[in-house]
């Protein structure tokens, strides 16, 4: 289930960087090269959250 989950948070990452750099907001106005970065950094982040879950679920299904 904690896989499932991270999959999901993996997603909400880069939704929310792509809305950063889209808006350039998160939870105040941001400048235009804070945004960028910031956003990228949340996908990147995203990404990252994705192939970690990817991962465990094809190790747990190994073990069975």
């Amino acid at each position: 289930m904690f896989n499932w989950l991270s999959l999901i948070t993996g997603l909400f990452y880069i939704v929310l960087g792509i809305v950063v750099i889209v808006y350039k907001f998160f939870f105040t106005i941001l400048e235009p090269a804070v945004a960028y970065a910031l956003g990228v950094v949340l996908i990147v982040y995203g990404i990252f959250r994705i192939y970690r879950a990817i991962s465990r679920i094809k190790k747990s299904r190994n073990e069975e």
